[in-house]
């Protein structure tokens, strides 16, 4: 019996960033120079593949310092950077604490500070409850920044605005591009005199991804991106395949999730990661796919990604 044909179009780029792929490397060398455990506050990517090879490896994942018993042992701060109060936090205690918070990241923060200190009221786009949105919120006074999650937002906020003279907005990194566009046009009709980036704050990694997955999505049946159910970035590549042509996108974490009785008639499958997500994690979908069809692989590159960051002087 012949096997049916099954195309797989991989979108590029995909997978790891260089803010994703620094904070996994600080973790390692931390481990490689102090020791087992070192604690991190938080998962320090959001893929759980990901936390549980650093955790065979010695790594001790916390919610909050305070569950850390030893402080001879070094804390790390995720990449989605953390509110001032925690370094603080640790200082006081006295901890060896290591940031590994995205450059990008830092950036906002750098941004929503210098736009506070210069009298501006701080408008921040992004998912409420986020770690990212936290900490970038926690670089200011409590109440100093205004949360908006989508346009209809900003008509609830017009009365918490104390000079529409001075306001400011920052972004996300890992937010929809088209969704937080049409929040910063509607966002400049309602406040003229807004300041903002003349390019929101959405990094380049979550900007490529979905312009990768905008190109597969409406020649693919089905798309799949791998990736956790609590990444912001991987969402918003499901939501992206949506609004561009692919009525079935799914988060799947690993292949072991996928249903493959459910490719009845699907000829061509759209394959991308998100950000925190290592490429392994495709491979063993494309592996498994070869069980079960004749495959066909061909990637869809949109741009080749040659970001780096340095890690922290110590592991230099």
């Amino acid at each position: 019996m012949d096997r049916k044909s099954l195309k797989i179009l991989l979108a590029a780029p995909r997978g790891f960033c260089a803010g994703v792929d620094r904070a996994i490397q600080i973790v390692e060398r931390a481990l490689e120079k102090y020791g087992a455990p070192v604690y991190v506050r938080h998962e320090i990517v959001h893929n759980k593949f990901v936390v549980d090879g650093l955790r065979e490896k010695g790594a001790v994942f916390v919610d909050e310092l305070d569950e850390i018993p030893d402080n001879s042992h070094p804390v790390i701060f995720s990449a989605h950077g953390v509110a001032k109060s925690v370094p603080q936090e640790a200082q006081r205690r006295k901890m060896f604490y290591i940031d590994a918070t995205c450059p990008l990241v830092s950036k906002v923060h750098r941004e929503a500070e210098c736009h506070y200190k210069s009298g501006e009221q701080v408008i921040l786009i992004g998912h409420a409850g986020h770690p990212e949105v936290i900490g970038t919120m926690g670089q200011l006074p409590e109440g100093a920044a205004l949360l908006v999650e989508c346009a209809e937002d900003i008509a609830r906020i017009k009365g918490q605005i104390h000079d529409p003279n001075a306001l400011a907005y920052c972004t996300q990194t890992t937010l929809s591009v088209d969704d937080t566009a049409e929040i910063v046009t509607m966002l400049q009709k309602t406040f003229p005199a807004i300041k903002g980036l003349k390019k929101e704050d959405i990094c380049y990694a979550t900007t490529n991804r979905q312009a990768a997955m905008k190109v597969i999505a409406s020649l693919s049946d089905i798309v799949m991106v791998l990736g956790a159910p609590n990444s912001s970035n991987s969402n918003r590549l499901v939501e992206v395949a949506s609004q561009n042509g692919c009525s079935r996108a799914m988060l799947v974490q690993r292949v072991s999730d996928i249903d493959w009785n459910a490719f009845e008639g699907v000829n061509v499958l759209g394959l991308s990661a998100g950000a925190s997500a290592p490429e392994i994690l495709i491979e063993e979908v494309i592996e498994k796919a070869r069980e079960y069809f004749d495959v066909e692989l061909e990637e869809v590159a949109i741009t080749q990604e040659d970001v780096t960051f340095k890690l922290p002087k110590m592991f230099a």
